[in-house]
């Protein structure tokens, strides 16, 4: 069997592509198909590099659950306590709830038919087989397929061992993969001969064939062959008790390594630090020196992806490059060797504090969706960065200052539970910075109050205030009194809210700060002038608040300044200008995956929509509403004031339609997931990503490169 197409994209799933020929695997496609029918969870087990993957995906995309099929990939994380992040990401679930994402996957999962395909688990097993032996347990149609080097050992798990490919198989795979070097390569009486003993010496495994052909640009197939017999001898790896397929899967890449020149190598064994995709500036930095000049890198990373040591792909944040964990793995055990480890795990956090650093600065600008995209590719760095810093001695308040710095893309892009884990872990260390403790601080208050935990998040507050005031802090302070009395505009008490974000303003002005943190705290003002009666006060600062997002190229916040326009003209007795401020509103929130502004928007627009006319639609979207709340907080923060809109589109719709007819759209719109939500309140259909964020003028992207993070001095940015 030999095809290029993998997974049907009109059916759910996020499963990836092929971008070139599957060969062979017919009979275990069709043995794996029947296991999968057999149980609900199938381990697919064997060495490195034997096609585990991607017979895996191969057979995932030729299931048909109801609910799609989702793929996992567990290689880049390090934390057992993240495997529950993971694959709450994969299934591209929101919550911005204080839930942990255990309970969240328990709740999605309860009454969905999908199939799971969790790969690279190895290092996470014991965490893995907890988390899926209870989903399993309690998901009736789940279906998981697990891809490993050993089994879960969890009850009812069917083992599939995978064997590496037979003769002919492999002798197709390398054909294909050397035709694919080699423009007019193909399988002659001059070369079957020693192709055939080179398939049988790399013991058709897969990912040494695939390495062997990717030679064939400089060696012809015998020159391959007898350089073979030298480097098996040299590079038999592993114990006498190791699986022998282990020792020829370590021969053939040590072998591809030892075919790398000096230069090649010293840059592999670098490479191995970076987890998930990277950059060419990210290997610049981080690799060059001590052997390899800067100017070179470039030339040595392109022979790395000649000789498929590396891969490269296209993501949201442009052109990215990636090493398969094997070949990662084997890297790794050079860098160690070679005593330079501690090192390059060093210059690999001082990049990834240095690009969270630029990504703050310029989230206040006209590439705010770059900036979204940019920190959405690099997560996995940016998690093994704040691993590092909050693990190695010393190093604890560079944790913290990543966590803080990061606060745009926890609160801004929908990532509040990932946020929260890392501003906890920072804050219970101690740390001699006390400026980078006061900013996760805050930040963990903010991301606290979005989730509706009002206790942990005044906490947090207070301890910041307080440890400012001593330090005599006046940012930490600003900052601080800002989110206070956020606090206080939920929990309704709109004097205080209204007195600590005028004083907060003041401190703001006071110290020169302008952000979107001081233009939220603008919103937040207007938001409690409007609930006091002060519409027209409120319509003023949220104009100015307007003005200076479009000087600035500002979106995320002003998308909330829309909101409470929207709020004003809906209350002044104007639908038709409230549903053009909440369009805006709601497809700015939905391309930055901002489950809170996305809820609001929804909201108030089923209140337009009454007031239009058709309560129909607007006991449809109040359903709809009802649904994301969950996975918000507390509905609409448990305000008597964020309410009134919801409570007025209700009564109405009820006293038009009847309570039985309200009730059935309520259903109606219950049964929405967020994209068909956004798209029914849109009037228009598809979703927005985050690279369609609208901006206001077309100026260039940015090309400069994060600077060096502050690890002499452990400095505070603004915001």
């Amino acid at each position: 069997m030999r095809a290029s197409e993998c997974s049907d994209r009109s059916a759910p799933g996020n499963l990836p592509l092929e971008l070139n020929a599957f060969v062979g695997r017919t009979a275990e496609l069709a043995q794996l198909a029947e296991a999968l029918g057999q149980a609900r969870l199938v381990t697919v087990t064997g060495v490195g590099g034997v096609g585990k993957s991607r017979l895996a995906a191969r057979a995932a995309a030729h299931t048909r659950p109801h609910d799609g099929s989702w793929r996992v990939e567990l290689a880049s994380v390090r934390d057992p306590n993240l495997v529950a992040y993971a694959l709450v990401e994969a299934l591209a679930l929101t919550d911005q709830t204080s839930r942990p994402p255990r309970a969240l996957l328990l709740d999605h999962l309860a009454e969905r038919q999908l199939l799971l395909v969790v790969d690279g688990f190895e290092h996470l097993v014991d965490a893995c087989a907890a988390l899926l032996g209870e989903l399993l347990r309690h998901a009736p149609g789940l279906r998981v397929l697990a891809v490993g080097r050993r089994p879960l050992e969890v009850d009812g798990e069917l083992r599939f061992p995978l064997a590496p490919l037979p003769e002919r198989e492999a002798t197709e795979l390398f054909t294909d993969r050397a035709a694919a070097r080699v423009p007019g390569f193909a399988l002659d009486d001059g070369n079957r001969a020693d192709v055939l003993e080179l398939c049988r010496r790399l013991d058709g495994i897969p990912l040494a064939v695939e390495l062997a052909a990717g030679r064939l640009s400089a060696l012809s197939p015998g020159q391959l062959l007898s350089r073979l017999d030298d480097r098996f001898r040299l590079l038999t790896g592993g114990g006498r008790d190791a699986l022998p397929r282990h020792q020829t899967l370590r021969t053939a890449i040590g072998w591809s390594h030892e075919l790398c020149t000096p230069e090649e190598r010293l840059l592999w064994s670098r490479l191995s630090v970076f987890a998930g995709p990277f950059d060419l500036e990210a290997v610049e930095y981080v690799c060059s020196g001590a052997g390899l000049h800067t100017d070179n890198v470039l030339d040595v990373l392109g022979e790395l992806l000649a000789q498929s040591v590396l891969a490269r792909e296209e993501t949201a944040a442009g052109l990215r490059y990636r090493m398969l964990d094997t070949v990662r793995a084997y890297g790794a055990d050079w860098l160690v060797a070679a005593g330079d480890a501690s090192r390059l795990r060093r210059r690999h956090r001082d990049w990834y504090m240095g690009l969270a650093t630029w990504c703050e600065l310029d989230w206040f600008s006209p590439r705010q969706g770059e900036v979204a995209a940019r920190v959405e590719t690099e997560l996995p760095n940016l998690r093994c960065a704040l691993e590092y810093s909050l693990t190695e001695p010393g190093e604890t308040h560079l944790g913290q200052y990543l966590a803080g710095s990061l606060w745009f893309y926890w609160v801004g892009c929908g990532r509040l539970a990932e946020g929260r884990h890392w501003l906890e872990r920072g804050v219970e260390l101690d740390s001699d910075r006390d400026q980078s403790r006061l900013k996760a601080l805050w930040v963990l208050g903010y991301v606290a109050i979005l989730q509706g935990d009002m206790v942990p998040a005044l906490t947090a507050l207070q301890e910041c205030r307080e440890e400012a005031e001593r330090t005599d802090n006046p940012t930490a302070i600003a900052y601080a009194e800002h989110r206070t009395g956020c606090l206080a505009l939920v929990c309704d008490d709109m004097a205080r809210a209204e007195t600590l974000l005028r004083s907060a303003l003041d401190r703001y002005h006071a110290i020169g700060e302008l952000n979107s943190n001081v233009l939220m705290a603008q919103v937040e003002l207007a938001m409690a002038l409007a609930f006091r009666g002060d519409l027209p006060g409120a319509v003023r600062l949220c104009e100015d608040v307007r003005r200076v997002c479009e000087d600035h190229g500002e979106r995320w916040a002003l998308a909330y300044a829309l909101y409470v326009l929207a709020y004003g003209a809906q209350t002044a007795g104007d639908p038709g200008r409230a549903r053009e401020l909440l369009e805006q509103s709601l497809d700015i929130g939905h391309a930055f995956h901002d489950l809170l502004g996305t809820v609001l928007a929804i909201e108030l627009l089923a209140l337009v929509t009454e007031a239009e006319g058709d309560p129909a639609e607007a006991a449809l979207l109040q359903g709809a509403a009802a649904r994301l709340w969950p996975s918000v907080g507390l509905p609409l923060f448990g305000s008597a004031y964020y309410n009134v809109p919801h409570e007025r589109c209700e009564a109405g719709a009820r006293r038009r339609l009847g309570d039985e007819r309200y009730e059935e759209c309520v259903r109606a719109g219950s049964r929405l997931g967020r994209e068909a939500a956004v798209a029914r309140a849109l009037r228009r259909p598809g979703p927005r990503t985050l690279g369609a964020v609208p901006s206001p003028r077309g100026l260039p992207p940015d090309t400069r490169k994060p600077a060096v993070s502050p690890t002499s001095k452990g400095g505070e940015t603004t915001g």
